[in-house]
């Protein structure tokens, strides 16, 4: 973080000093969590939903914190604000501020958020030392913690921007006012809250209203392939640069095959170059992932050869997405147990069915889907889930395990009991009521070449299905 005095904190803040702070202490670094202070931190009182952060003030500034950013006056050195979130923000404002030199990458989209944003931190040190979040590190306190990461040597800061509603991008775009801004999807996520895609494509495109004009380095980079996408093109004033697998495509994909593991391979070509990228990520839709990374790298100035060598290069970074482990006996799982909408699903049944498939050196595998329900899909819920059952047996997943007794859970099975297998084998549906019927399930029953996918929205913690998989089979060394 660049360093700051408890007076220059009030003063962006519109803060006041109390408890005996001492205006000339200077902050090192920021920590919304008393048990991760560091010495120098500003500890800032977050009030959550289950959590007041004021409860644990003693504890921070015992830790080594020399103050807190506090909602009301304490017995203890701290900032008082009103709201301590809306001041964290104005911070990682003021903090920004001090580097006009930085290039803030902007990342938005219904899914694929975190990949992408993981990707750009594995291509961009190409162009610059690169601060991109750890985890999914994409909301109002999340982004500003990134913020004050800045080093002085930090060229590009990547934010990831989530959405829950309209005009939560375009505060986080005031946070750190991006130069880049990149729309991958718009899809299904939280269209409970927002009531339509066409509401969600309205609080995504936030984020290239935010960009400068072309004339003074500001760039669009939209996925072609989605049409709601597509169309914010008529909303910036940035430079537009397109990426996806058509044919008009700025940035775009050709000849795109799948390894043995489901892994993608394509040609990356712009303009009149092309250069071969052979991705270590699992599925399909990381394709369209990576090229939104390789049209920021290309309109920084990397060169393509670069950029195809570093996507080559990269591998999975943040846990739960895509996660490949196999276990003991040799059956391969796939942890995509993060998050989940209908899109996100459908990708990782694609990926699931791809990785079973034969090849030259080994015969078909049983491809196994766990499944739990997707959140926040408000009156669509039902039918989407019955959706995902039936692309499950339209896809060809050989058993089906859906997980919990919720009506959308029951959907998902369901779908895939009246869908029509169009020739394949007869899907096979289990349903179990939680996760421990789950692990003593699939425990009993996944056979040695099997691929087991899991997947769920968060809050259904399906990634203690594979931990205790894993736990009862032992993992590959």
């Amino acid at each position: 973080m660049i360093a700051l005095t408890l007076a220059e904190v009030a003063a962006a803040v519109d803060g006041r000093l109390a408890g005996g702070a001492a205006p000339a202490a200077v902050v090192a670094g920021a920590s919304t969590d008393s048990r991760a202070v560091s010495r120098g931190d500003l500890f800032v009182a977050v009030v959550g939903e289950h959590h007041d952060a004021h409860d644990f003030a003693s504890s921070a500034l015992a830790a080594g914190a020399v103050a807190v950013l506090s909602g009301r006056e304490l017995d203890l050195p701290c900032v008082v604000v009103d709201d301590t979130v809306a001041a964290l923000g104005r911070l990682a404002h003021a903090a920004l501020d001090r580097r006009p030199d930085v290039v803030v990458v902007g990342v938005t989209g219904s899914s694929g958020k975190t990949s992408t944003k993981d990707l750009l931190a594995e291509v961009l040190p190409a162009y610059g030392e690169t601060l991109a979040p750890h985890g999914s590190f994409n909301t109002e306190v999340g982004l500003p913690m990134t913020v004050l990461r800045l080093e002085p040597s930090t060229r590009v800061l990547v934010a990831e921007m989530g959405a829950r509603g309209l005009g939560h991008v375009r505060y986080l775009c005031g946070i750190a006012p991006p130069r880049i801004g990149v729309v991958l999807n718009v899809g299904s996520a939280h269209i409970g809250e927002f009531g339509s895609r066409a509401a969600i494509a309205e609080a995504k495109g936030e984020l290239v209203e935010a960009l400068p004009a072309a004339a003074d380095g500001g760039v669009a980079v939209l996925n072609a392939d989605d049409p709601l996408v597509r169309t914010m093109r008529s909303r910036t004033a940035a430079r537009v640069v397109t990426y996806g697998e058509d044919g008009a495509a700025d940035v775009r994909a050709e000849d795109v095959s799948l390894d043995d593991s489901g892994r993608p391979a394509y040609d990356l070509v712009h303009g009149s170059g092309r250069a071969r990228v052979a991705l270590g990520l699992h599925g399909r839709h990381h394709v369209s992932n990576s090229l939104a990374v390789a049209a920021v790298a290309l309109a920084l100035g990397v060169g393509l050869d670069r950029v195809a060598d570093a996507l080559t290069r990269a591998r999975p970074a943040s846990r739960w997405r895509m996660e490949v482990v196999r276990t003991a006996s040799g059956a391969t799982v796939v942890n995509d147990a993060y998050n989940a909408n209908p899109e996100s699903v459908r990708a990782a049944l694609e990926a699931l069915v791809a990785m079973a498939r034969p090849t030259a050196t080994r015969g078909t595998r049983r491809a196994i889907a766990v499944l739990g329900e997707m959140r926040e899909l408000g009156g669509t819920s039902v039918s989407e889930h019955e959706e995902i059952g039936r692309t499950a047996v339209r896809l060809g997943v050989a058993r089906l395990v859906v997980v919990g007794d919720s009506a959308d859970a029951g959907a998902i099975a369901a779908g895939a009991a009246g869908a029509d297998p169009s020739g394949a084998a007869p899907v096979e549906i289990v349903r179990v009521a939680g996760v421990e019927e789950a692990v003593e399930h699939l425990a009993a029953t996944v056979a040695p070449d099997d691929v087991v996918l899991v997947k769920a929205s968060r809050g259904i913690g399906l990634e203690r299905v594979v931990a205790g998989l894993l736990e009862r089979t032992g993992v590959a060394s």
